[in-house]
């Protein structure tokens, strides 16, 4: 990391991490923005003690849109694997009652044409993955996901190079700003998950002949 930071293969490295880490989540794309965004908060604050006025490595602003690019990115892709995989797939989803209920939730929320849920399960654990082919596997229309699904991206990102932002600017561009900066990561993973996997109020089915709302 320490040799890809002053490098523009940051860039590459991060969201190539962040698009394969919704069919793999134990890579760490979330681990590895925040330690490049901690690197360019240490750079910013030599150069400044120094007076220099030298392009930074990484950029932030670049490093979000790298991020949340390759986010939408990996949304789409694992929207059209699930879209496209039959019912061997809808066979793995029935099996997996985390995977049901979120598929579930999701179609209720995008029939509502609200979709805040795939921005929250954006933070949290495995959460991406699971809505994002909970959503292919369902059919849902690529309008109703897509704009959530960038929302998800640019709020993760930016969350992230925040945190790895401000940890570098206050306990400076060591282990120790990373290591808090990622618990602070890890910490909305796990309100988010708890938020995700809050059981949905499901409405009483109405008996045959009665007028809704008796």
């Amino acid at each position: 990391m320490g040799a890809l930071t002053g490098s523009p293969w940051i860039y590459a490295v991060v969201a190539l991490s962040v698009l394969l880490d919704v069919l793999l989540p134990v890579l760490p794309s979330g681990v590895l923005v925040i330690a490049a965004a901690t690197a360019a908060a240490g750079t910013t604050t030599v150069t400044a003690t120094a007076g220099e006025a030298t392009r930074q490595v990484p950029s932030l602003l670049v490093l979000v849109l790298s991020a949340a690019t390759a986010s939408v990115l990996g949304d789409f892709l694992a929207y059209r694997l699930a879209w496209r995989g039959g019912e061997r797939l809808d066979r793995a989803i029935a099996r997996s009652r985390r995977l049901t209920t979120a598929q579930a939730r999701l179609g209720a929320a995008l029939s509502r044409g609200g979709g805040a849920l795939v921005v929250i399960a954006r933070f949290a654990p495995a959460g991406r993955s699971v809505v994002s082919l909970g959503a292919g596997a369902a059919h849902r229309r690529a309008k109703d996901f897509l704009p959530w699904s960038a929302l998800a991206g640019v709020a993760w990102a930016g969350y992230s190079v925040g945190l790895g932002y401000f940890g570098g600017q206050w306990l400076g561009a060591t282990w120790l700003g990373t290591a808090v900066s990622v618990l602070a990561l890890f910490l909305a993973g796990a309100l988010a998950a708890l938020v995700v996997r809050r059981p949905a109020r499901i409405p009483e089915a109405v008996p045959a002949g009665v007028p809704a709302g008796l």
